[in-house]
């Protein structure tokens, strides 16, 4: 299936029992949820999918599972983060064996890469697999930036098609498309930040708040992209106390809170990471409370 890096793709989390296995079953009902809502693709294993915590064996189960659910409906997308070049060329062969659509790939894990060590890191990635490739640029979090320069070569390389745009600086949409114009697709990465990138032209959005409001969150896509600006901006600023949810350290048991307050998801989460509790939980639980509350009815798109 072709990935085409347009519309929203939820960075979806995974679902876990109060015994700390896999739960494919609230997995499964949250897909469905995304799928219904309208949105373009799946990634697996990112962030928030807690993917630092996920065995080899977890990630394929939950591969598996997401292209059974999604039956071709939408790309299945799984991340890559990796503290070598040997396991990240495993890991996207295994993708690729188990019928993965795509890859969103970062920076090496642990070390700090210079411009010839990170070219050839994503290359070594791209050689080793026929999927196609978004690279995750998050210099704040994962401290190796991937800079124009580096990303004139590896656009060299077919397989690199796409970026997950994190750098939290709005303006590098339109240094990324001045540069290389269409043939890098650009995803906006951060929740705080997509209306704004999207009307300064990225093609996509890679989302967390969908996670718990995926209707609101493609409503906002589709509004913006149909250029019906007032409708999107009213639903973006109701949004907004929501997606700051995305930008914390702790955003997985935010998240995972609001899956649960929405009926979707769970508050399981995998050690060393633990549930909200005292105060901190109820300042967070406000604050989602407050925004299924004042939910705003969406607009029908007529176009």
């Amino acid at each position: 299936m072709q990935v085409e890096w347009t519309g929203v793709y939820p960075a979806v989390t995974t679902k876990f029992t109060t015994d700390d296995a896999l739960d494919l079953q609230t997995f499964g009902l949250n897909l469905d949820a995304q799928l219904v809502a309208g949105v373009t693709g799946i990634i697996l294993g990112g962030t928030l999918g807690e993917a630092s915590t996920l065995t080899d064996n977890e990630k394929d189960r939950l591969l598996e599972f997401a292209l059974e659910k999604s039956a071709g409906r939408v790309p299945v997308i799984l991340n890559i983060a990796e503290g070598s070049t040997r396991a990240a060329v495993a890991a996207a062969q295994r993708a690729a064996a188990l019928g993965a659509n795509g890859l969103m790939v970062l920076p090496p894990m642990r070390y700090k890469t210079d411009h010839r060590e990170t070219v050839a890191w994503f290359r070594a990635i791209a050689d080793a697999s026929p999927l196609p490739i978004m690279v995750y640029n998050n210099p704040v979090d994962y401290k190796t930036e991937v800079t124009l320069p580096m990303f004139e070569a590896l656009l060299e390389h077919p397989h690199i098609q796409a970026v997950k745009e994190s750098t939290r600086d709005i303006s590098n949409v339109t240094r990324l498309r001045n540069a290389f114009g269409e043939r890098l697709k650009i995803l906006c990465g951060v929740d705080t930040l997509a209306m704004e990138a999207l009307l300064m032209g990225a093609d996509g959005w890679v989302a967390g708040l969908v996670c718990a409001f995926p209707a609101e969150t493609v409503a906002i896509y589709n509004l913006v992209k149909a250029d019906w600006m007032e409708e999107a901006l009213a639903i973006y600023r109701w949004f907004l106390p929501l997606l700051e949810l995305d930008i914390h350290p702790k955003l997985v048991q935010y998240i995972k809170l609001a899956e649960q307050m929405t009926g979707i998801g769970t508050e399981h989460v995998r050690a060393p990471r633990l549930p909200l509790a005292g105060e901190e939980r109820e300042h967070i639980f406000r604050i989602i409370e407050e925004g299924i509350r004042t939910k705003p009815d969406l607009p029908t798109l007529v176009i």
